[in-house]
């Protein structure tokens, strides 16, 4: 395998930069729907101003760059060391060129260490074998202000009256947004896992994020509940930056997991309206060559 550092740098460019067209399209139709000169319009107007000043000059599209977290699915024999090693080197060289802030501060010390790097788990890497002979990078930056206000439930939650269903996962998610108010960055993007344990769970919820806005869930019952979800969500009046308005919530995206019978978790990982996340896809060729494409 070839270094990939300089490509990898391009999809954090990329990611932090130029905001994916599914994302901006959600946030030009909340502009549009909301009323005429009200505060919320003109927050989304000027979130979408920024938005093409940002990939007009190569700049962040919001000054907390957050953290980065990729997702590795890689064929057999790919080296996950050398894979580490070069996501790593490109972290460090997109936060010289400034589309990372540097964020990454040891919990202990309270030293930040200049360059994104702490140990394994700054930046956050997940590996992945897969079949055949094409490597996939999912790539988020999520922010510290809606990262804050994702929340985790285990049900039954009796203050809330929620049942381990899905009557009970709809009762805590609007709770979460309920109580994020405007401190996500609304309008945001509810990414919801149901099940698992608390780590696997809290995984899954962040995953689910890189779907496209637009698309729908292939099970029927949980394609129901997130548009139901994204609607009441909608009627909470917290709006844009918590001006209130139409648009809190620009979508949900739910999954469900095996989980053990004592245990009912409900993760909830809040996205704000800069949803940066990119993709990054290399083929191999027959004659030794690869081809690489930016999603």
């Amino acid at each position: 395998m070839r270094d990939l550092t300089n490509e990898f740098v391009e999809l954090i460019r990329r990611a932090s930069t130029d905001l994916s067209p599914d994302v901006q399209k959600s946030l030009e139709q909340a502009r549009d729907a909301e009323d005429p000169g009200s505060a919320a319009q003109r927050a989304l107007i000027t979130i979408l101003e920024n938005v093409d000043l940002s990939r007009k000059n190569s700049t962040p599209i919001c000054q907390d760059t957050g953290t980065p977290i990729f997702y590795v699915y890689h064929p057999e024999g790919w080296s996950t060391r050398k894979l580490r090693e070069q996501i790593r080197a490109a972290v460090v060289e997109a936060t010289k060129k400034s589309y990372l802030r540097p964020n990454a501060v040891d919990s202990l010390t309270d030293k930040n260490s200049g360059n994104n790097l702490g140990d394994d788990a700054f930046p956050t890497i997940h590996f992945e074998e897969v079949e055949g002979d094409t490597l996939t990078v999912d790539f988020m930056m999520k922010g510290g202000g809606c990262e804050n206000v994702g929340a985790q439930y285990s049900l039954p939650n009796s203050q809330l009256g929620a049942g381990r269903d899905l009557a009970g996962v709809r009762k805590v998610v609007l709770d979460a947004v309920q109580k994020a108010q405007g401190q996500g960055c609304a309008p945001g993007v509810l990414g919801v896992a149901i099940g698992g344990d608390r780590g696997s769970s809290y995984y899954r919820s962040k995953e689910v994020l890189f779907r496209k806005m637009d698309d729908v869930n292939p099970d029927p019952e949980l394609a129901k509940l997130e548009a139901r979800l994204t609607d009441e969500a909608n009627q909470l009046g917290i709006g844009p930056m918590g001006f209130g308005g139409k648009t809190t919530v620009l979508g949900t995206k739910m999954t469900g997991m095996h989980r053990l019978p004592a245990s009912f978790f409900v993760s909830v990982s809040y996205m704000c309206w800069a949803h940066r996340r990119r993709r990054m896809i290399v083929r191999l060729r027959q004659d030794g060559g690869d081809e690489v494409q930016y999603e």
